[in-house]
This record gives structure tokens, C-alpha cells and sequence, in this order.
């Protein structure tokens, strides 16, 4: 999720490893070399992309979301919010970070959802075997050590993911920015199963 390992400083404290995550940004050595390869994997996003557009039509869309909802979720890869919650493009905003956690930046993005775009309802989903579960605030202490400064943002780790997704809505629902707060519900997606469980905000 975050960084990949090093193998190219060894005389730097080892990053410490966490669900396969350390605090060092260079790239892994061995078989996925061909697909780290740096701008390989970009390249291959940008020929999709003109594959894309040549059969692109503009569908005429407004940039209001269709179903006024703004959907926060985790970045992990394994998550297909459009399919798991039968959207299709332009019913939504969606927005994404580490773990899903309603942070300032998330806050700033419902706001102007909100308020500039006329979204009302707002769903939180965290999911099963979340990498934020096995990190702590020490990851923001790893990083100072590795790279000489420490970081400004929080790492927003956690234990309980149930509890997060209540600390989540709480933060939505007592923002002083946001027009609509009556409607703010929270889940955790299922990895193995693909089932959304509600959680309860008390």
C-alpha cells in the first residue's frame, strides 16, 4: 500500500516491514521486475488509454453526481466500488486514501461535494485485512529516521475496524462544513465474500 522494499542502501537501518509494506520507496528486485520497471507500467495505462479514447464518445454528463451521494473508501486495490454497489459513471463522487479514515482532506473534498456539487448523502466503507490493522503512529518515526523529516500528517492506524468506521462518521457528521450530515452511513466490505456489513454508529 504505502512503499515497497530496499535492497539498495544496506548500510541504513532496515525499514521495517509490515504486511509486506517498509518505509523505503525503491523498487523490488526478481521476477516483477518487468512490470516495476520504472515507466513500464505507465506506459502500458497511457496505451490503454488511447484505446479508450478512440472508441470515446462524450456522454454528455453533468459533473454533479447523479445519486448526490460521495462515497469514502480505502485505496486497496482488491476494492471495485463500482461494481460492488451497482454504479455506473457519474452516479457518484468517490472519494479514496489509505484505510478509508475521514481525514481534513477528506473532509475539504465532502465540502466542496457538497456544497459545490449537490451531494447529500455520504457511505463509509473500510474492509477485512485492512494494512493500516498491522501499522502504528512508529511508521511516522520510521520514516523521520529514514528520510531526516517527519511527516505532518497522521498515520490514522487502527485496531478495530468497526470502531474506526463509527470514529469516521462521527467526523462527517460533526464537521461545521458540511451542509448535510443526517444521512452519513458506514460498512466494511468483505474482501473474501464481496458483502457490505453495516455498522452500527452507536
Amino acid at each position: 500500500m504505502f512503499f515497497v522494499p530496499s535492497h539498495s542502501e544496506p548500510e541504513r537501518r532496515p525499514a521495517f516491514t509490515v504486511m509486506g509494506m517498509t518505509t523505503s520507496a525503491s523498487l523490488p528486485t526478481g521476477p516483477e521486475d518487468a512490470i516495476a520497471a520504472p515507466g513500464s507500467v505507465t506506459d502500458r495505462l497511457v496505451e490503454a488509454n488511447e484505446r479508450y479514447a478512440a472508441a470515446f464518445t462524450d456522454p454528455g454528463m453533468d459533473a454533479r453526481p447523479v445519486l448526490r451521494v460521495a462515497v469514502v473508501a480505502c485505496m486497496d486495490a482488491r476494492l471495485d466500488l463500482h461494481d460492488a454497489l451497482g454504479l455506473e459513471l457519474g452516479d457518484c463522487h468517490t472519494i479514496r486514501n489509505a484505510g478509508g479514515v475521514v481525514t481534513d482532506d477528506v473532509i475539504r473534498s465532502l465540502t466542496i461535494s457538497q456544497r459545490a456539487l449537490g451531494t447529500r448523502s455520504v457511505v463509509l466503507i473500510h474492509h477485512t485485512g485492512c494494512g493500516l490493522e498491522s501499522l502504528t503512529e512508529e511508521f511516522r518515526h520510521d520514516l523521520e529516521m529514514e528520510v531526516g523529516q517527519r511527516p505532518a500528517w497522521a498515520v490514522e492506524a487502527f485496531r478495530d475496524v468497526d470502531q474506526d468506521v463509527r470514529q469516521s462518521m462521527q467526523r462527517v457528521r460533526t464537521s461545521p462544513f458540511l451542509l448535510h450530515s443526517d444521512d452519513v452511513r458506514g460498512f466494511v466490505f468483505d474482501v473474501k465474500t464481496g458483502l457490505l456489513r453495516e455498522i452500527d454508529p452507536t
